[in-house]
C-alpha cells in the first residue's frame, strides 16, 4: 500500500499557545481516528523554524552548517502525518480531515515508491 505525506502549513509567525482547547481536542479525535482506520504510520510535529539547522554541501566537498531552516519562506512545515492509503483519493480525504482539524493548509504528497518501500 503507498505511503502518503499529509504537512501541515503554518505561518511563520505561529503562535502554539492560541491553540484551542478545540482545536487540539478536534486533532486528537483524527488521530483516533487514523489509527483505527489502520491509516497512520507515524505522525509528529516540529519545532519552531528558527531552530532549524540546514545543511549544503559546497562544491569542494565541504558540508555547512547555517541556522535556520532550508528555505527562506513565510511559512513551514508544522508538523506532518504519514499514512497508508489504498490511493491519492483516499490520502485527500484524510488531508481534508487534516485541514479541518488544525485549521491551516495541508499538503498531500505520495511518497516515491522504493522511499516508501524502505519506510517498511
Amino acid at each position: 500500500m503507498p505511503h502518503y505525506l499529509v504537512a501541515i502549513h503554518l505561518p511563520d509567525n505561529y503562535d502554539p499557545s492560541a491553540e484551542g482547547e478545540a482545536m487540539v481536542s478536534d486533532i486528537d479525535v483524527l488521530n483516533e481516528e487514523m489509527e483505527a482506520a489502520g491509516a497512520r504510520f507515524f505522525a509528529g510535529g516540529f519545532g519552531a523554524p528558527g531552530n532549524a539547522k540546514s545543511l549544503r554541501r559546497q562544491s569542494e566537498g565541504e558540508v555547512v552548517i547555517t541556522d535556520g531552516p532550508y528555505l527562506e519562506a513565510k511559512e513551514h512545515v508544522g508538523g506532518f502525518w504519514i499514512l497508508k492509503a489504498a490511493d491519492m483519493d483516499e490520502a485527500l480525504a484524510w488531508g481534508r480531515k487534516a485541514v479541518i482539524a488544525c485549521r491551516a493548509p495541508v499538503e498531500v504528497r505520495e511518497f516515491g515508491r522504493s522511499s516508501a518501500q524502505k519506510l517498511l
